[in-house]
């Protein structure tokens, strides 16, 4: 079977992480998946991606698209067939695009809900805003440059963080309308490397929902910045879960 392969650049990309009560984190996830946990915690967050130059790997990069996206995440290990594998299982993703949203789960991994973004990039932080469309998620982002990782109990510094998220490069991602298979859309690059970010105001409806995340188990932790990035997304095997799941910020 020939899987798809698309080439793109990350022109932005910010890592708002939070660290997880791992009970609360493994609540979401479907079986065999489980928290990666680092320092006790498990990890979970917002990806908000702005990605440009996107197109069948094949094609001309003047024909690629831009669109602002976003997907909350949990780090997530298993174990295959070689030992403990790694990746991030997100529960839902979203997009500006109408584009992404038609192909999303149909002709290309990772179903899309439609989102109205805001952003602002200044020289001292960047603001990234948006609210679904089915009105179930709202986040508001505001992450400032820094020099190194400071205030971060997950992470001792940048390098541990960038190689912790390095290796998560496998997204899995409930399918339109449920069942037992998760998409698999895995990040390849050459040129991998992030920055420091600091947190200057982050909110989420996704984590202050107190039914989700009881109080006190999902903590903001960390920033992280990449940008000017090139790679390809390619699409992985099916993955299997132990039952049938729904789709949505509460897919467990």
């Amino acid at each position: 079977m020939i899987r798809p392969r698309l080439s793109s650049v990350i022109e932005r990309r910010l890592l708002v992480n939070y660290r997880v009560d791992p009970y609360v984190a493994a609540a979401l996830l479907p079986a065999p998946l489980r928290p990666q946990l680092v320092r006790g915690q498990a990890v979970a967050g917002i990806c908000l991606l702005r990605i440009g130059g996107v197109r069948p790997a094949w094609a001309p990069a003047a024909t690629g698209l831009t669109s602002e996206n976003a997907a909350h995440r949990v780090a997530v290990e298993w174990d295959g067939p070689d030992g403990v594998e790694r990746g991030v299982y997100i529960p839902r993703r979203d997009t500006a695009s109408r584009l992404n949203a038609f192909v999303g789960g149909r002709i290309y991994p990772g179903d899309h809900g439609r989102a109205d973004f805001t952003v602002r990039e200044d020289p001292d932080a960047v603001r990234v805003a948006f609210a679904t469309r089915d009105g179930e998620v709202e986040v508001d982002a505001t992450v400032e440059p820094a020099e190194e990782l400071h205030g971060s109990g997950l992470f001792t510094d940048l390098a541990e963080a960038s190689e912790f998220f390095r290796r998560g490069s496998r997204g899995l991602s409930p399918r339109a309308g449920g069942g037992t298979h998760l998409d698999v859309l895995e990040l390849s690059t050459d040129a991998w490397k992030v920055t420091a970010g600091r947190p200057r105001h982050v909110r989420s409806s996704f984590f202050e929902d107190l039914d989700r995340f009881p109080p006190g188990s999902a903590v903001l932790d960390s920033a992280l910045v990449m940008r000017g990035v090139a790679a390809d997304w390619s699409q992985g095997e099916p993955f299997r879960v132990g039952e049938p799941f729904s789709r949505g910020c509460g897919a467990a």
